[in-house]
Parts: C-alpha cells; structure tokens; sequence
C-alpha cells in the first residue's frame, strides 16, 4: 500500500495537543470549522496495538476531516498502529517528531527522532506501506544543538525519501536537555522564516507551519511562504477564533454564530446524558468560548463549579450562557 489516497485540504488545521484534544473538544470545535483539519492527541503505537481501542481511537463521523497522532520509533509496531487507525477510518495518520518531555525521551521517541532522520524514514516507510491514507510528520526545526538549516533540511529530505509528502514544522527547536516541555513552547525562539526557506527547497513537498501562531485573520499571510498553518494553544484557550476559519481559509460564504454554537453545544451535554457520560469532559473544553466577552468570568464560574455535579446537564449550560446570550435567559 502507500499513502496515495486524497489528502486533507492542509490550509488550516488544529495541533495534537495532550490531555486537550479529545474527541469531546474536536466535536466542539466542528462546530466552529467544518473545514480544518482535525488532530488527536498524541496516542502511542504500542497502546493503539494492545491497549482499549474504543477510548484510545473512537471519534463521531462529524470529526472528519481527522488525522491521528501516533508516537513510537519502531517501524512495524508503527505499521501495525497505522493500518488499525486506517482501518477505523481516519483521514492521515501523523508521526510525532516533535514533543520533547522527559516521558517521551525515555521511550526514545518524539523530538529526539530528529538526530535519527534514517529511522523516521524507515518509520514513515513502513506505514506507507501499511495504509492508503497520508502519512505526515510533525517535528520541530531542530533540537540541541543539532539546529542548523543544513540539519533539518537533511532530516526532510531523508524522510521525504521514504514518501513523505507532508511535514508539520513547528518554528522552534526544542531543548531536550535542561528546559521542561513548557518551556520549549515559548524560550526558544521562534524562526518562521526557516520553515519559509525549507518549503522554498523543497516546493513539491507540503509545509504546514506551526509554532506562536495567534491571530487567525493575519495567519493568512503566511499562506504566501507555506501550504498551511496549524494553530494550538490560541484554538483551545479561545475557541471563538475558530469560527473564522472556514470564511478567511476556504470561501465559506459567513462565520456560525454563537447562538448556533451554543445549540450545537446543548445537543452534544443531551447526548451525552443519554451516552452517560459526565458533562465536564465537555465543559473543561467550552471554558474560553466567550473569551474577552461580557459574562465570560460568569460562564466560567458556572460550568466549573456545577459540571462535576452528578446531574449536571444541559440545563448548566444554559444557565451559564445567560450571561453572555440575551436568548439563553
């Protein structure tokens, strides 16, 4: 097999981020873009193989267009995790070369990949021949001191050997030694720039660009130098910004309203009351909706203190949008 099946419009699209995007946040983040590319969380291979397949991989169909995550660094458990991911439906599947925590260091996988570009490469081979859906790699510009141009520019071109096609280059390098995972998010600095010379080297190969991107309007101008942009922290914390997307990034004709939001939301706690599943794996998730709005402390306060409650349902989530929504009072 190889991954010559239609890829995902990579325009837009909403970074794996763990503990954050669950199938709960991605549900609600469709229903600000229908369009961007969805991520799970980093799930590693070695679970998707042996662990609860159901809670590790289950999405709504609603979620597509969907890539997952996968962490791990050796080929055939990669393969085997790829083909099960396809099998179950999911639009790409994505190697994580990037994370730099200490756990993801131990069980040699993640960002310290990058000094390895001929196992990534075998990695990425393997699962091409496994499925028929994109394979990509999200990594970073380099790590330690293993950073300059010529270093990352001869870890893509290794990969894409193997038939990668698609890289997510978040615009730092990571310190595995000496910086905590928070901090490689925001002490190195940035370089842009570096990933608009690497599509400029390689301009068959698709680039997405990753890394402090904050105002979703003025991310388009980035579309000039690379083939998309993925945003992380700035779509979970302030979701709202999502509900551009879908106009600014691909012709849509206008934005959702928050009205239309919140209904969307109020079918998702009805569903999960029925499915028996406790509100706040939605909630901890709605927090920043109305981010910079009148009665956002208000709609915080409300859904933090009242989801954990065993009959919490709908009827919080009404209570705390009134506030912000004249037709929720």
């Amino acid at each position: 097999m190889s991954d010559a099946g239609s890829a995902p419009d990579p325009r837009f699209s909403v970074a794996p981020m763990m503990d954050w995007t669950d199938t709960w946040c991605r549900r609600f983040h469709r229903l600000l873009t229908r369009r961007a590319l969805l991520y799970t969380e980093m799930v590693h291979a070695n679970a998707v193989i042996h662990g609860d397949r159901d809670r590790l991989l289950g999405y709504a169909p609603v979620e597509h267009p969907l890539a997952l995550q996968l962490g791990g660094s050796e080929p055939a458990t990669l393969a085997d995790a790829a083909r099960i991911a396809a099998e179950r439906g999911y639009d790409e599947i994505n190697l994580n070369v990037g994370c730099p925590s200490d756990r993801v260091q131990s069980g040699a996988f993640g960002a310290c990949l990058m000094a390895q570009p001929g196992l990534v490469a075998d990695c990425v081979a393997a699962m091409r021949q496994a499925v028929d859906v994109p394979v990509t790699v999200k990594h970073r510009i380099g790590i330690d001191d293993q950073d300059s141009e010529a270093d990352l520019h001869a870890f893509v071109e290794r990969v894409a050997q193997a038939g990668c096609r698609h890289f997510v280059v978040h615009a730092r390098k990571a310190w595995l030694q000496g910086l905590s995972p928070r901090d490689n998010r925001d002490v190195p600095p940035l370089d842009h720039q570096r990933v608009y010379r690497l599509k400029t080297e390689f301009p068959d190969l698709t680039i997405v660009l990753n890394g402090g991107l904050d105002d979703v309007p003025g991310a388009r101008s980035h579309l000039e130098h690379v083939d998309g942009v993925m945003f992380g922290r700035k779509a979970y914390h302030e979701p709202w910004s999502l509900a551009a997307v879908d106009r600014l990034y691909f012709g849509a004709a206008q934005d959702p309203t928050r009205e239309a939001v919140l209904d969307g939301i109020l079918a998702l706690a009805e569903q999960m009351r029925r499915d028996g599943v406790p509100l706040a794996r939605l909630t901890r998730h709605i927090l920043g909706l109305f981010h910079g709005e009148p009665g956002a402390r208000r709609w915080r306060r409300i859904l933090t203190e009242g989801a954990h409650q065993a009959d919490a349902g709908p009827e919080l989530i009404v209570q705390a949008a009134q506030a912000c929504l004249p037709r929720a009072a």
